[in-house]
């Protein structure tokens, strides 16, 4: 078996020393650079599986070690390593796309974990790293979509798992914010470890903190055991905080600090633990209006807000309406033991039109209830529960002034889609995957609009 090879750039002789010495004795080859030009010619000379790189250099930053790695070696993970106190620097090379951060002076404590988790990132596959979330496997979520917003955030999402970043996901309810928080985990160093999904909105506010950082026995009457706390939980994994916006102002106080440290003390204990979690918050509202309103600790914020990423609401994708449908109902089928319904045009027109206040998650809800109750296994749009008006009700006013040449503008835009995707195949002499890179799609989607639109 190969052994792993990091190269470390730093200008500083004691510390490429203790690091190659910590290093060898981990079973890892050690190369040293004390500058960003020796750094450029050890580069060409073999891969690395990690760099190592000073944030201050003879002539340089760690930034562009960073950068020239990223355009000219892209799998290579890199972590910073920064002055003590200099959390901005930090915070700009993770932005950057660094895999973490390390504090001076070193410590071998914090050292070994990262070098470690950094060595058991897997591989990309050939091809595009979209491919997160996007097939199907036993067990793993699955974000549907082949619109330009769900492959931007596949894409986005392929980013984020290669690196320990703290993430906060931004969204509507039932955007699919888990299910991203999911996939970078899974596709991350810390999928053998525990994913930790906490609802930080429907913790009682005087059990917040023995939830999250658990409880010694006797701590408090009741307390008949240890009990282990989610961050305890999540060690070496992932800790998502849905809908942090809820936290209480006290409890955002002990979160910042053991984000800070890196360590937690349980409820009735006197000593703390050090901890190994990386955090992946998510929220519905805007926590830049609560650091305004005063609600939000714009510190913890600011550590928690180091990498944004927005899931897209329906509304925004529905040409991904008809594929979502098609996937929902044959999960629901599998699950039920039954065939998979059949979905009658006028239903699925009024799926399409519909605004979907819950996202995928009243989606799922519609199917799922349509598919209890239809009857002979078709569903017709009697069948669906529609909460409020359809876009065709509120856009009937309009009808025939939009230059939709006289048909509703389902059938319009059919058309205007048939008319491109002719013209594409036309273009490319009936190339399907030259076509579909030419409309800008996948050769999957293109597929299944064929399919759809009925053409040969």
């Amino acid at each position: 078996m190969n052994r792993k090879a990091v190269l470390i750039v730093d200008d500083e002789a004691d510390i490429r020393e203790l690091l190659v010495l910590t290093l060898s004795r981990m079973g890892v080859d050690a190369d040293t650079a004390s500058s960003f030009k020796e750094a450029q010619e050890a580069l060409k000379g073999r891969p690395y599986d990690l760099a190592l790189t000073d944030m201050r250099l003879p002539d340089g930053d760690g930034l562009q070690v960073l950068r020239h790695i990223a355009e000219n070696y892209g799998n290579t993970p890199v972590a910073v390593i920064t002055a003590f106190g200099s959390t901005e620097n930090a915070v700009a090379a993770l932005k950057a796309g660094a895999f973490d951060y390390l504090a001076k002076p070193i410590k071998l404590e914090q050292l070994r974990p990262l070098v470690m988790s950094a060595l058991k990132l897997p591989k990309p596959a050939q091809g595009r790293r979209t491919s997160i979330g996007e097939t199907a496997q036993p067990g793993m979520p699955r974000l549907l979509g082949e619109s330009p917003a769900i492959q931007r955030a596949r894409e986005m999402i392929g980013k984020l798992a290669r690196s320990q970043a703290p993430v906060y996901i931004t969204g509507e309810s039932g955007s699919g914010k888990e299910v991203a928080a999911r996939l970078i985990h899974q596709g991350s160093s810390r999928a053998d470890s525990q994913f930790v999904a906490v609802n930080c909105g429907a913790i009682p506010e005087n059990l917040m903190e023995s939830e999250f950082f658990g409880y010694k026995k006797g701590a408090f009457t009741g307390a008949d055991s240890d009990k282990m706390g989610y961050l305890k939980a999540a060690e070496k994994g992932t800790l998502f905080l849905d809908e942090v916006g809820d936290l209480p102002l006290a409890m955002q106080v002990k979160l910042l600090r053991v984000i800070q440290e890196k360590k937690v003390r349980p409820v009735g204990d006197t000593k703390e633990d050090p901890i190994d979690v990386r955090i992946i918050s998510a929220t519905h509202r805007s926590l830049s209006q609560q650091v305004e309103a005063g609600e939000f600790r714009q510190d913890l914020f600011y550590r928690l807000n180091v990498i944004e990423m927005k899931m897209p609401s329906l509304r925004e994708i529905p040409e991904d309406i008809p594929f979502m449908v098609e996937q929902v109902v044959e999960r629901l089928a599998r699950q039920s033991g039954n065939p998979p319904p059949k979905i009658s045009e006028e239903a699925m027109l009024a799926l399409r039109r519909y605004d979907f206040p819950g996202n995928v998650r009243e989606l799922e809800n519609i199917l799922e209830r349509a598919m209890a109750l239809c009857s002979d296994n078709r569903i017709n749009e009697s069948d669906l529960y529609l909460t409020q008006a359809t876009t065709k009700d509120k856009l009937s006013p309009l009808d025939g002034a939009l230059g939709t040449r006289g048909l509703a503008l389902h059938d319009f835009l059919d058309q205007v889609e048939r008319e491109a995707i002719t013209k594409a195949l036309e273009a490319t002499r009936f190339n399907k995957t030259a076509a579909a890179k030419l409309l800008g799609i996948t050769f999957r989607s293109l597929r299944y609009r064929l399919d759809r639109l009925g053409i040969d």
